[in-house]
């Protein structure tokens, strides 16, 4: 969390996570073509780093759609979430690779300009067994690379959070053009069943994991509803110390914490990227602070600390009989609540 944008600095986590990820990519590459060529002893070098290019991009997408799931399922994985864009810019930059070695290679050797040359060399797109598949790589290859230029939060802040959400999201469009971009296209000749076997798989894992996490959330969504203006949102005794439990009240997720023998509460969303400010906790500081990417906020006012200037919806809060209420409507985001005393 920053004061103002500037140009990216790698801390110790930083560092150790991208050189976690650049030393599993270069091990990959090396044992992929390795065996390539013991295996298949006639297949050039071009081939076998398209190829390997290729399958490492594919499996770098399937961590990066999985990582989001697992940190819902469990915050064991929050440590693969935080530098998560380092994740998705490298698979950018591995696919770019493959991209432009398949292009040389297929390409690159005519008269045509070699964009020009893959969107019309083939137009058979009524056809399975000659469908043009290159092309779709080439949409999902260009969803990537706008991801990865827009990645840092100075694009977030710009193009606005809703914008900046629509276009990330592109990339379940982008890994559906890929898969169909194999299926459509190595998978044609391709005789052993070990590539068919692990993009089966991969797919199965995608999206099993997201249908579990979307059941898991729909028992967050479980409107508490009342005809006064509080609801009885959860007892004191439920919610562990300097951390919260999660209620949905009038539509809106609510992180109520409880904290050196008081109770506040405040919007579950995260103003950076919507992540839930209820899994995270409050530290010795007096902030909650989002288990996501670390920003943080004063229960008693949604406010970010000085000087940053981040804020989320507060909540009115009261305590009776052990029982936690809160007002169904919110505050303007920023605005001071006095938190409920536990007795």
């Amino acid at each position: 969390m920053s004061e103002k944008y500037v140009a990216i600095s790698w801390n110790r986590q930083k560092k150790i996570y991208d050189i976690i990820l650049i030393s599993g990519v270069a091990g990959y590459l090396l044992l992929f073509i390795g065996l390539g060529a013991s295996f298949q002893p006639n297949a050039t070098i071009e081939t076998l780093l398209i190829r390997g290019f290729g399958t490492c991009a594919i499996l770098l997408l399937h961590i990066v759609l999985i990582i989001g799931p697992l940190c819902r399922l469990s915050p064991k994985f929050l440590p693969l979430l935080y530098n998560r864009r380092h994740l998705g810019v490298t698979t950018f930059f591995i696919g770019a690779v493959h991209g432009g070695l398949s292009i040389f290679q297929f390409h690159a050797l005519g008269v045509i300009n070699p964009f020009v040359s893959v969107l019309t060399s083939n137009t058979r797109f009524s056809s399975i067994a000659d469908f043009p598949f290159q092309v779709l790589g080439l949409i999902a290859l260009v969803i990537l690379f706008l991801m990865a230029v827009t990645s840092h939060d100075f694009w977030l802040k710009n193009l606005t959070a809703p914008v900046w959400k629509t276009l990330h999201i592109l990339v379940y469009v982008a890994y559906a053009l890929l898969i169909a971009h194999v299926l459509l296209g190595v998978l044609q000749a391709e005789t052993a069943p070990i590539l068919s076997i692990s993009l089966g798989f991969g797919m199965f894992l995608v999206v099993g994991l997201h249908l579990i996490a979307a059941f898991k959330e729909t028992n967050l969504d479980k409107e508490i509803s009342s005809n006064d203006d509080f609801v009885e949102a959860c007892s004191v005794s439920e919610i562990p110390e300097k951390r919260a439990c999660i209620r949905t009240i009038s539509g809106e997720r609510v992180a109520i914490f409880k904290y050196d023998g008081k109770i506040s509460a405040v919007s579950n969303v995260c103003q950076h990227q919507n992540g839930p400010l209820g899994e995270g906790k409050i530290g010795d500081d007096g902030c909650i602070t989002c288990p996501w990417h670390g920003f943080q906020y004063k229960p008693e006012n949604g406010a970010s600390p000085p000087p940053f200037t981040e804020k989320v919806p507060t909540f009115n809060v009261k305590i009776a009989d052990g029982k936690v209420f809160v007002h169904k409507k919110s505050n303007k985001a920023g605005t001071f609540v006095e938190a409920a005393r536990i007795e």
